[in-house]
């Protein structure tokens, strides 16, 4: 267990060693300084703009960055939801997978439109290679673009004193995608296939197991699409069995890899802030807060699964290897605790192991880190959400000091606290929402015709979504509301969620918990941006320091405190001391 200890922390160590280059890097890309790969992706980005007729050059208020973003995504829908609903006769499908219905359809596409990847289908036999390749691979990409894009205008609007051109979001989304998304993605993929790991076009290949047994194992371009689910935090196995699966994630360098990647930007946009609006100070703190948050989450979580189930104990049965059921014996339970809270904590949402089989106070934990959606988060969608605890926190500060609240030498007035209050609000309302219908449904065992009828059409009443009832039960559902409103996409996956109340509820969930973050967060940078420029003074509070660093961790522990802590309580605290 000591050795396994040593490998997280050699991990994390590398982690934050590697985002503090990236971030001075990314700061330089976005301040449009020059960088190594100007000469690789420069020609490309202006042979894109030229052939799109953007003008990368034009300068766009927030509004104009939200136009932009919202349209173009609606465009990426329309097309994830034909190419999914026609993917048995498009090209590249050798395994012969069928469409999709249309409320799978509408599912996968809004997921892996927002970067969430909650995937209601299995894997390799869900989709066709041309829907991996030109759809699902293409969102992780644009998708992770997108939320790092909107970040910048965060940060732009932050240095400027007082303006309203906030950039070119198409400037700032390509080169996210080309200059940091690509090239990172290339070396993960290099490293997965030289370990194994697929990439090619074939049907599935015959194998004889160890047991005797012949067995069916799909191929295919899984290499590509394991890369940028990691780096652009989208978590979407290529494999029904997400990175368990020997294919996806065939040993202990590629696991450590595999971490490594969906870390590295989400860490390296906290310095990369600092580098951008020169205050280092202020990522410091921002990097110190996330940090207490994801090792208070960590701890117990990895606590719980080395000393294992107490029912085995009390059977006299020894857990020297810790609670092992439901993960990969080349990981171990230390190293898919940590997995565990790095993939709810940053909403990457890929697995290692199954989180359904996860002690209850781990559960607990995964579930929590999502609830609070403030320690490191998605690209971009981080610095997001951090923003408006930021917000909040400056606002409940100047209440207390009886001052008017500032940030930034900006005054926070009524409209920017009306809109942080929406954003914080519509994240605890759609999970506690959500849950309690699928609850009510679930103890009813309600007639809702079409609602219940599952991926082959047959009747399929609501207490047919969990096979586990009581606590865990509710643990589940709560999970998958959760994991949708925070983006992750993970699940506790003992629910039976390929069905239509599963998908559309999910779906819109999905729609409301990812755009109403990113418009938020932007229009209040864009409103404080436009106002005139306050210099600091003694009675100015200081923003990069250690005391507000402490208000804003007490700001995000209070609302997840009182937003969550009672369905915790139903759910894996209840089940941890029913044990």
């Amino acid at each position: 267990m000591t050795t396994e200890l040593l490998g997280i922390l050699f991990i994390f160590a590398m982690t934050v060693a590697l985002s503090i280059p990236l971030g001075r890097y990314m700061a330089r890309l976005y301040a449009g300084e020059s960088t190594f790969l100007d000469a690789v992706f420069g020609p490309i980005e202006r042979l894109f703009f030229r052939a799109s007729g953007i003008d990368a050059s034009r300068e766009m208020t927030w509004k104009d960055h939200l136009k932009a973003l919202l349209t173009i995504n609606l465009i990426w829908f329309l097309w994830a939801m034909f190419v999914l609903t026609n993917q048995s006769w498009l090209p590249w499908n050798p395994d012969g997978n069928p469409d999709m219905t249309p409320d799978l359809a509408f599912n996968t596409a809004i997921s892996f439109l927002v970067n969430c990847n909650l995937q209601h289908y299995s894997g390799e036999t869900g989709v066709s290679y041309f829907s991996q390749i030109f759809c699902l691979n293409f969102l992780q990409f644009v998708s992770a673009g997108t939320g790092m894009a909107a970040a910048v205008v965060i940060f732009k609007a932050i240095r400027d004193r007082q303006t309203t051109e906030l950039g070119n979001f198409y400037d700032f989304f390509l080169k996210s995608c080309t200059r940091v998304l690509l090239p990172l993605s290339l070396i993960v993929a290099i490293v997965l296939v030289f370990n194994g790991t697929p990439m090619n076009l074939v049907g599935k290949a015959e194998y004889t197991s160890l047991q005797g047994d012949t067995v069916q194992v799909s191929q295919g371009p899984a290499a590509a699409m394991i890369a940028i689910k990691h780096i652009g935090t989208n978590g979407g196995g290529y494999f029904g069995a997400n990175s368990a699966h020997p294919l996806e994630n065939p040993n202990y360098l590629t696991m450590i890899v595999e971490l490594l990647a969906q870390t590295v930007i989400p860490l390296g946009m906290i310095f990369a802030m600092g580098f951008y609006i020169r205050n280092r100070r202020f990522s410091r703190m921002v990097f110190g807060v996330m940090t207490v948050g994801f090792l208070l989450l960590l701890a117990p979580t990895v606590w719980s699964e080395i000393q294992g189930n107490p029912a085995i104990d009390r059977l006299g049965i020894a857990q020297t290897h810790g609670a092992m059921e439901g993960k990969e014996v080349r990981f171990g339970a230390t190293a898919s605790a940590y997995w565990s809270i790095i993939t709810t904590v940053i909403s990457t949402g890929s697995v290692n192991s199954m989180h359904d089989s996860t002690m209850p106070l781990s559960g607990a934990m995964e579930l929590l880190s999502m609830m609070t959606n403030a320690f490191y988060g998605g690209c971009g969608a981080g610095i997001l959400n951090f923003y408006i605890f930021i917000i909040l926190a400056v606002f409940i500060s100047g209440l207390m000091v009886g001052r008017t609240p500032e940030f930034m030498g900006k005054k926070v007035e009524a409209r920017e606290m009306k809109i942080a209050m929406i954003v914080a609000l519509v994240h605890p309302l759609m999970i506690m929402t959500g849950t309690a219908i699928a609850s009510y449904l679930a103890s009813a065992d309600a007639n809702m015709g079409w609602w219940f009828v599952n991926a082959e059409g047959q009747p399929n009443h609501a207490t047919a979504w969990l096979n586990n009832p009581g606590f865990h039960g509710f643990s589940e559902m709560l999970y998958e509301f959760t994991s949708s409103s925070a983006n992750n996409g993970s699940g506790f996956e003992g629910l039976g969620d390929n069905n239509p109340f599963w998908n559309i509820s999910t779906g819109i969930c999905l729609i409301l918990t990812r755009f109403l973050p990113i418009i938020g967060p932007v229009a209040i940078a864009g409103l404080l941006a436009s106002k005139k420029y306050i210099p600091e003074s003694a009675g100015t509070l200081r923003t990069d320091t250690g005391t507000f660093g402490i208000m804003v961790f007490a700001v995000i522990v209070i609302l997840a405190a009182l937003s969550f802590f009672p369905a915790l309580a139903l759910g894996p605290l209840a089940e941890y001391f029913s044990l």
